[in-house]
Order: structure tokens, then sequence, then C-alpha cells
């Protein structure tokens, strides 16, 4: 995966997938759409593949181990910090968005 300097937006179109576990053990695959920054912290948002909703992105905190160790998602149980990751996923679209239009 090839980002930029921000490490925001990536390069490349195609990050791949991620499966997620969900607590019933049912398994989501999902396209990624962004590994970001927020408040010195880094999120990946994600977008379920067979999800009804177009427009339901699930956002977590990434926690990337290094080469050795898979990364991990970490759900955000505090409204605020989902708050400002949510935010900083919304500008990052909409820079992109502006970035296509030219």
């Amino acid at each position: 995966m090839a980002f930029n300097d921000d490490y925001a937006i990536p390069e490349e179109e195609d990050l791949g997938t991620v499966i997620l576990t969900m607590d019933d053990d049912s398994e989501l695959e999902c396209d990624i759409i962004a590994i970001f920054s927020a408040n010195d912290r880094e999120y990946i948002a994600l977008l379920a593949q067979d999800d009804e909703e177009e427009d339901s992105i699930l956002i977590y905190r990434f926690i990337d181990h290094g080469d050795d160790e898979a990364p991990e998602l970490v759900n955000i149980d505090d409204d605020d910090e989902y708050d400002a990751a949510a935010d900083a996923l919304d500008e990052l679209l909409d820079e992109a968005e502006f970035y296509e239009e030219d």
C-alpha cells in the first residue's frame, strides 16, 4: 500500500479488504476506504461489501505493529474520539473529491 506524505490519501485506488469477525461470530468482508490520522492516532475506514446501505462506513482505531504482527483494529468507545475521527475522514473524502474534479 503506498501513501502520500500525509499518510492519508492512498495513491492507489484498491487498498484491499479486511474480514471482520462480529460479536455473533459471523464474518463481514469490508473494502478499505482509507487509513488516516486524527489527534495523533491512526484510523481505518471500511465499507462492508454486502451492506445494503451504501453510506454505512465503519471507523476503527488502527494500530500497525509493523511487519512482524498483523495490524490491530480497535473499537472506538469514546464519542469525542469517534467524532474527531469521523470529521477527519469527512475532510479527507472532501479533499479527495476535490482532486478528482481537476
